[in-house]
């Protein structure tokens, strides 16, 4: 069985996780969240998307162990010597779950040897999916329609790129790398979507210069790579690898397809 073949049935998983989460999202409607604690609506929403995924990838045919934001994480001396696992995220966007934007995704990716070789990525409000296999390219599934994406080419000389940004973390190095920039035009989105951004065309740029997981970035990060972008640790050409025995991501840059 090749990775392509998992597709459809991630995808279900992917899928079913987002409706484990609306049911909760759309049942606490009106309902101030106001931080994630024991109990409420978010960690709910969390735990009921982690359950569905967890159970969906050990019926597979192909067992890999998982590695999840939402379960007890395994002790580096055992997951470092994992040819293969499970790298997921059940509900990344906290703070678009809590102001109810609806920019809030469901992220499963293949980690082997510190690289991502197979993504998929569900927002469950907008009903976009999102996968990529490595070396197969990058897709989105929208209204029952499948097609193949790509990222914009583009030069850090252009004027008016458009730079990705969270919401929540533009801190003043990010602004000052945007400041370096040619009259950039700014784009705001949460969580995972800001790759995607980049992987459809919305956006060029996504420098990240504050804290994020590795379960937070790895399906997107495959769905941008195979649409032709790519994702650098911040002011070094070194690629930002997984599996790692702390689990916190360098910062990074994401690119679409820049033209050196």
């Amino acid at each position: 069985m090749t990775y392509k073949e998992l597709i459809p049935e991630l995808s279900q998983i992917a899928k079913a996780a987002g409706a484990a989460i609306l049911k909760i999202y759309n049942d606490c409607e009106g309902i101030e969240i106001i931080k994630k604690v024991d109990d409420s609506p978010l960690t709910a929403a969390d735990k009921a998307s982690n359950d569905v995924i967890c159970k969906g990838l050990k019926g597979l045919t192909l067992l890999y162990p998982i590695i999840s934001e939402e379960n007890k994480i395994v002790p580096y001396n055992i997951r470092k010597n994992y040819d293969y696992y499970w790298l997921i995220d059940p509900l990344d966007g906290t703070k678009e779950f809590i102001k109810r934007n609806g920019e809030f995704t469901v992220n499963i990716a293949l980690v082997s040897k510190g690289k991502v070789v197979m993504g998929v990525v569900y927002t469950p409000v907008l009903k976009e999916l999102y996968w990529a296999v490595y070396g197969e390219g990058a897709f989105l599934e929208k209204e029952g329609k499948v097609e193949q994406i790509f990222a914009p080419k583009f030069t850090l000389q252009d004027k008016g790129i458009n730079v990705v940004c969270s919401r929540s973390h533009l801190n003043e190095e990010t602004k000052a790398f945007i400041d370096q920039l040619n009259e950039p035009n700014l784009v705001s989105k949460g969580s995972s979507l800001k790759f995607l951004q980049l992987a459809t065309g919305a956006a060029h740029l996504y420098p990240r210069v504050a804290p994020t997981m590795e379960w937070d970035t790895a399906a997107a990060q495959i769905v941008l790579e195979e649409a032709g972008g790519k994702v650098l640790q911040y002011n070094t050409e070194d690629t930002v690898v997984y599996n790692k025995e702390n689990l916190l991501n360098p910062y990074f840059v994401a690119y679409a397809n820049l033209v050196e």
